[in-house]
Formats: structure tokens, sequence, C-alpha cells
């Protein structure tokens, strides 16, 4: 046990001990000198400017951001104004904050989001100063201008810029501030020399803290954490601390330096009587507590000091180390000659494995003094503040041994305790860089941590986790899922084929997740038909139309609807076509929508016009005119009712033109005279489907293939080309009906390969559409001798969507 105490440092009733987290995995040729470095709290990145007051634009300063273990995440030269402060948000985006008052706001990879400004007036007096602070509202910025002035925004998600109140006397910079949060209130601690004031919205109030000399100039301070404590540090080198309220005082020490700390930090573990504070000059690192001995740790090379929840980062050009209090628990069980029953327990197990009697001797104590259940619960806590897994195992294993003698003790904390210490060392790893202590796991909370790592793109080791700790899907896997798929439509290297592929293979049908919004990620990065793909595996059409109409698919829209078979979605989709469309087109439409046509027809207001509508716009005069002589019957009026009549007359006049150039047409092609019949149909304005029928059979029943391929290709054919296929196959020409497979519409694609009695393309249409009813339609011409397409088929049939 002596070796573990070994880095042990006794400050008055505690003890503090420096645990070396990483060796840095970054090299960085000048240290951290001449940088400005922010790193994030529970762990969080570091991001790291060099030289960010270079102002020469053939040599920028470069912009570094690092995991905590030092592995390169981003890194870009920064081409925007002089960069004032760096600071983290509470969801891991970096705030850089620039002398014209500009707050830059960028990813954890380097990618631009937003910016704010914190106000014109600053743009003219420039910032001297800046903190970004957290606060119950959210990530705060506060500013000190050129004019001396304060300005905060509680929360850059909802900026409301307030202007503090002027300081009376402040020229320039104050001495030294801290942003204060008390009580749901932001309030800043300001310094001007031997004079200190607090601001809040409305007032400028000058106090002087129980204790402090008002002769002392104030030159240094710093707020824990939970912005409880506050540490002050004068020009005379004494160390003042005491609640931020200002009303009381811990102690007063004096640290025999009268220059001014590079930083001061806050080392405190929750509800800890025995709170520090962390004090770094260029080569001294300084603990003072709540007694007047100090510990001190000389230091090589500049250091960035991050406060913690439950201790104090260490952040050097080398290594990594967190400087803490020893936890009580872990105090009883390792001090030298303890008699606690967690230390009993633990040299029991030890004596075990060594098969020494000394072990029975142990327990036997531990079970006189009825205390087997503390030392298991001690050796369990332990086991959780400890950051080496040796030691973790040790405490672990003495748990489980001392639980053997016991018949009523509940394992839940002892399970627990091991399933967040195996997530714990798997996310402290170098690769991933997340040095949390159990405490900070604890206040984060799990769901916190996979959102971290989500957010970092780790998402195996995310997935891994929800599993191994069986967090419910939706919350868990699921919502990973939903991240990765999101990120993935976002990458610019692979096809829209290979993406919507890996979607559907990695996504599959877990619950949560709604391809939708994925398709919608999609379409936000200029990806239109990725989100079609992507569409085509969402199960509900009520989340497909809304997307397919943002996209102007209107077709594919109105499709959707009626497959469905949802009245209230054919009717949103017609309803919205009918203001989006002119009229000619609307019916167009409508008409290849048989179902949505008679739907619109039954829910119009205005029935006489919409069947006049569409009877004019297909041409067809003998609909027309019947429609004319049924609608002449509800006229009341005789003049009425005889212009109704005389239109209908009209329009059976055309169709029997019609019918007669029909005849015509048809007797000119079969005697191979196409000029005089394509003059006929541009005379009697013979609708442009009824032409292409009549020319498509004439010229395939006198076998005249060359004629009609030169027919079919000039120009597009307004009876489609599954046509075409379906004549060559009726006058037994399979070798011509090929030639227009090709052509035809993705949506008959499987009906023209089956007429041609092309399985495999047929196959292919259908997976590449994974369209189910198609898929059984090609299973249902396969033989027994089609074994490798039929399981390649029910493979492709079983991650179709269900519709």
């Amino acid at each position: 046990m002596a070796f573990i105490t070994a880095n042990w440092n006794p400050l008055g009733e505690a003890f503090y001990r420096k645990t070396e987290l990483y060796e840095m995995c970054w090299n960085l040729r000048d240290g951290l000198r001449d940088s400005l470095v922010a790193a994030a709290p529970y762990g969080g990145p570091i991001a790291l400017l060099r030289e960010p007051h270079r102002r020469s634009p053939s040599s920028r300063p470069q912009l570094e951001i690092y995991s905590a273990s030092g592995v390169s995440i981003a890194s870009f030269p920064w081409k925007s104004g002089p960069v004032v402060q760096l600071g983290w948000t509470v969801s891991d985006e970096l705030l850089c904050i620039q002398e014209d008052g500009s707050v830059l706001i960028y990813d954890l990879f380097g990618s631009f989001k937003r910016h704010f400004s914190m106000g014109q007036e600053v743009v003219q007096s420039q910032v001297l100063e800046a903190k970004v602070f957290h606060s119950p509202y959210g990530t705060g910025v506060a500013i000190v201008t050129g004019s001396s002035r304060l300005t905060l925004a509680t929360n850059i998600d909802d900026l409301k810029l307030r202007r503090l109140p002027e300081v009376p006397g402040l020229q320039g910079k104050p001495s030294c501030w801290v942003v204060l949060t008390q009580d749901r209130q932001t309030k800043v601690l300001l310094s001007n020399g031997p004079e200190l004031y607090i601001l809040d919205s409305t007032s400028c109030t000058a106090v002087c803290p129980p204790g402090v000399s008002p002769q002392d100039g104030i030159v240094h301070m710093s707020v824990s954490f939970s912005y409880k404590y506050l540490a002050l540090f004068t020009d005379t080198g004494h160390l003042w601390t005491g609640p931020s309220h200002l009303q009381d005082k811990m102690i007063e020490i004096d640290t025999k330096k009268k220059t001014t700390p590079k930083q001061m930090v806050w080392c405190r573990r929750p509800k800890s009587q025995q709170p520090s504070v962390v004090l770094m000059w260029d080569r001294l690192l300084l603990v003072a507590g709540v007694c007047s001995d100090t510990i001190q740790f000389p230091i090589e090379d500049p250091c960035v000091l991050v406060g913690e929840l439950d201790g104090v980062r260490i952040i050097s050009s080398t290594n990594q180390e967190l400087l803490q209090e020893v936890p009580l628990v872990c105090q009883d069980i390792f001090k030298i000659a303890s008699m606690a029953p967690g230390a009993l327990l633990l040299e029991a197990h030890r004596e075990y494995e060594k098969s020494s009697q000394k072990a029975d001797e142990y327990l036997r104590e531990i079970k006189e003094q009825s205390m087997l259940g503390e030392a298991v619960r001690q050796c369990v806590e332990a086991a959780g503040h400890e950051y080496d897994t040796n030691t973790q195992k040790s405490l672990l294993r003495a748990a489980s041994f001392g639980k053997c003698f016991l018949t009523d003790f509940s394992p839940d904390q002892f399970v627990l305790t091991c399933r967040e210490l195996r997530v714990l060392n798997a996310v402290r790893e170098n690769g991933v860089g997340l040095p949390l202590t159990h405490t900070q796991f604890k206040q984060m909370t799990l769901q916190v941590l996979i959102d971290r790592l989500v957010y970092r793109q780790f998402y195996p080791l995310a997935i891994e986790i929800c599993r191994y700790l069986k967090i419910p899907d939706y919350q868990g896997v699921s919502r990973v899922l939903k991240h990765w798929a999101s990120c993935k439509v976002q990458q610019k290297d692979l096809s829209d084929e290979a993406i919507a592929r890996a979607v559907c293979v990695k996504v599959g049908d877990s619950p949560g997740v709604s391809y939708s919004h994925i398709a919608a990620k999609a379409y936000e990065c200029g990806r239109t038909e990725l989100a079609i793909k992507l569409l085509d595996f969402e199960a509900r059409s009520g989340e497909q139309v809304p997307l397919l109409l943002k996209m102007k698919r209107s077709q594919l829209a109105l499709s959707k609807a009626v497959e469905s078979g949802d009245t209230d979605l054919v009717y949103t989709v017609v309803s919205y076509l009918k203001n989006e469309m002119n009229r000619g087109d609307f019916f167009m439409t409508l008409r290849n929508q048989p179902v949505a046509l008679i739907f619109y027809c039954c829910i119009h207001l205005y029935p006489e016009q919409t069947y006049t509508d569409l009877y004019n716009q297909d041409d067809d005069h003998q609909e027309l005119a019947n429609y004319y002589v049924t609608a002449s019957y509800r006229e009341k009026r005789l003049e009425s009712r005889l212009s109704l009549l005389q239109s209908a007359v009209d329009e059976y006049n055309k169709a029997k033109n019609e019918f007669a150039a029909k005849a015509t047409m048809e007797a000119l092609l079969a005697l191979g005279l196409h000029k005089q019949a394509e003059q006929l149909y541009r005379d009697f304005r013979v609708p442009d489907k009824r032409y292409w029928w009549l020319k498509l059979k004439s010229l395939a029943e006198k076998e005249e293939w060359e004629e009609l391929e030169k027919f079919s290709k000039s120009k597009k054919s307004p009876i489609g080309y599954l046509a075409f296929v379906d004549i060559c196959m009726k006058c037994n020409n399979k070798y011509e009906a090929k030639k227009y497979v090709s052509k035809v519409t993705p949506e008959q694609k499987v009906k023209a390969h089956l007429a041609v009695s092309d399985l495999e393309g047929a196959a292919d249409a259908a997976i590449e559409r994974r369209n189910e009813s198609e898929m059984g339609a090609v299973l249902s011409r396969c033989s027994t001798s089609d074994r490798l397409l039929i399981d390649r088929l029910n493979r492709a049939r079983a991650t179709a969507p269900k519709k």
C-alpha cells in the first residue's frame, strides 16, 4: 500500500495527489509559449492559437484543435481579425473573440458555424479583455472595451447583450475581474487598484471583503467551479479565500510571492471541507488550502491550468496531470497503518491470494466489528475514484471477496461501478482522449457522455457502450445511428448509391430512426437524388410526402400519397399542387394518377368547370359533348339549355371528324403513305397519343423495324416506351423489343425486363427501387435453376421498406 501513497502531499487535514493522465501525443515545437490556449472542462478538447497577435498576411497564426490527449482533430490558418480570447461552450463549440467584438463559433472539427457581435460600440473602442463563462442559462461571454465599459451576454444561443454600469475612476483595463453567478443572476466582480466593485444590470457597488486591507491592491482573482468560493491575490503577496458573496473569510495566507501569478484556479472536491487554490508562476506551482501550510511543485515548461469539478488539470507540452484532493475513502483504505474496514478487507484479499491464513484473521477482525458490509462498500467506492486500472482491479477483487461472506448484501452498486469503470477506462484511452473521473462522469450523466462521443464521431464506441449498458434503443443505438447517418450523407467523396446502401445496411429497421430526417439532411447538403433514394426506405408515407413536395418532386409525392391510401395525405398533396402548378400541368399530373383525379373531382367545389377542363385538356370531344348534354338537363332557363346543347353538337362534330381522320390515317399507314398520314394528323389536330399508337401498330404489323426505330427517336414518346416493348413481343421479335427496354421509365423497368424474359435485369431494377411487390413479381417468374438470383432477391426483400 505504501507505493500508492508515495505521491500524496499533506495539506492540513487533507492529502493532495498528482495523477498522470497522458503523455501528450502532440509535437509542439515551441511548447505553449506565445499561444492562446483554451481547454474545455470535463476532459474536453484543447484549442491553441499560436502567436495570436501576428498580423503579417504572408504568415498567419495557426489555430489548432486537439483532444485532451493531444491527438490532432483540426488545424487551419487564422484568416480573420486579431483574437483576444478563446473559450469552449458547454456543447464543445469553440468561441473566438476578436478585437472588434465579433465572436466566431467553430465546431470541434474546425468548421465555421456562425458568428455574432458584442455590439456596435465595440467596433470603434475595441475589446481589451474577454472571458467565456458557464451559467445556468448556458455559455456566456463578457468583455471589457477600450472605453472601460463591460458588456456581457449570459447565453450566446439566445443573445441579449447587457451593458453594465460605468466603474468610477476606471481608465483602460481593470486590475482583474471575474464573472460570478449567484441566485441565477450574473454579476461581475472587478478590481481597480485597491477598490473592489460588484456590477450588476443596474448598479455598481463598492465592496470590501472582511480581512482584506483597503490599502492592498487586488491583482488576481478566481472563482470556484461551482461559483461558491472566491480567491483574491493582493499586490502584497497575500491570498484571501472566502465565499463568493464576500460576507465571510475562510483564510488569508502570505505566499511570500509579490509577483502576480500567471494563473489561479480552485481545486475542490464536491462536499469537501478542505478546498484549496492552485497558483502558478513561471517555475512554481503552489497549492494553498484552509490552513497556513502550502504545497509547492516545481515546473519546468509553461503550463495551463484547467479547473474541473473535482480537481485541476495541468497541461504542459509533454504531459497532462490531474491534481486533486485524495477522496476520504481512499485515504481510509490506503493510509499507512490504517485500520479502516476497507483497508483490512484489501489486506485480507491480498493474503488470501498468497494462500496465507492471515486472510482469515483479517476477515474475523472485520466481522467482529460487524463492518464487512461497510468494508465492501468502501472498496467499491474507492475503486471508482482510482485512475490506475490495476488499483481498480485490486479494490474490486477485494470487494468481490468480501461479498462472498455476506448473505443479504445487494450487489447492485458493485455491478454498476464495474460497468461504469469499464466505460470510463475505454473513453480515457489516448485515441479517444476523455480523461473523466468517476465524479465528473456522475455529474455529466451517461447521456451527455454518449452525446460527446457521437459529436466526436466515435460511433462504434458509442454503440458498444449503449449495448453494454443496455440503454433503450431510442435513447442509445438509434440516436447514435441517426447522427452517424446525418454525417454520412455529407461525405462528398462517395456516390449517392453507395451512401444510400451504407445507410440502409447500418440503420435497417432500427426503432426511432427516421429515414425522412436523414433524407432532409441530404437535401440540405444539396444532394436531392440521395434524399429521394433514402426516402424509398421510409415506411411512413406521411413522412415521405412533405419532403418530396419541398424538393419539388410533385409527381413522386402524389404517387406516394396515393399508395399510402391516406385520403388526408392525398388531399394535402392535391391542394398543394393546385396552388403551385398552372391549370394545364395540374390536370395533366392528375391524369397520370386516376385515383387522385377521382378524389379531386369528388371534393372539388366546382365540378362542372373541373370536368370541362379535364376533357379539353385531353381533347376528348366525345365525352365533352356527353357532358354538355347531361348539363343541359340541369338548366332551368331555355336559353342556357339551348346553349349547352349547341356546344354538345359542336363537340360531336369534332369527335366525328376525329373518328373519320382516325380511319383514314389507319388506311394511309397500312399503305405505307407515312407523309400523308402525318399531314392528316396535323390538319385534324389528332391527339399525339392516338397518332403514335396508330403508327406504332402499323409499323410493327408490317415488320418495318428500322422505320419503327427511327420513329421512336423522332421525339420523346407521348405513350412511353413500354408500348414499343409490348408491340415487338406481340410480333415475336425479342431482339427489337430489347432495344427499347433501356428507354423505359424506372417505374416500368421491371415490367419491360420481364416482358423480354430478362430476369437478371428485372431483378436489378426491382432491387434498385427497393420495391417489394416488384421483387415478388420477379420471384414468381424464377425457376429452381435460378437459385442465386432467388437468394439475392430474398436478401434484398428482407431489407426493403414495408409499405
